[in-house]
């Protein structure tokens, strides 16, 4: 049975450590683990995304395009995960 975790929190507060330090203790026990980062902000991981919403867009791209300052891309970016649901759905299929 697939189990998941939803890793939330402010900026610096340490998500992308926790994520990558799941990932390294469930590989080693040899358990599936999927990342998915719906964090259009988050610019490098040093764990391996399944799913990246960085392949949809970028915070930087938002701000760009859309003249917005960083929450205001942030909200922006969500938003376009909402119009892009099934995108999200096939690759969360996909994991198994």
């Amino acid at each position: 049975m697939p189990f998941a975790q939803l890793i939330i929190g402010p900026p610096g507060s340490g998500k992308s450590t926790y994520c990558s330090g799941m990932h390294q203790f469930l590989s080693a026990i040899g358990r599936k683990t999927s990342v998915v980062n719906l964090d259009p902000a988050n610019e490098r991981t040093n764990y391996p995304c399944a799913i990246d919403i960085r392949s949809l867009i970028t915070l930087d791209e938002i701000m760009q395009d859309e003249e917005l300052g960083p929450n205001g891309g942030v909200l922006w970016a969500l938003e376009e995960l909402e119009n892009q649901w099934e995108w999200l759905e096939r690759g969360l299929r996909g994991l198994g």
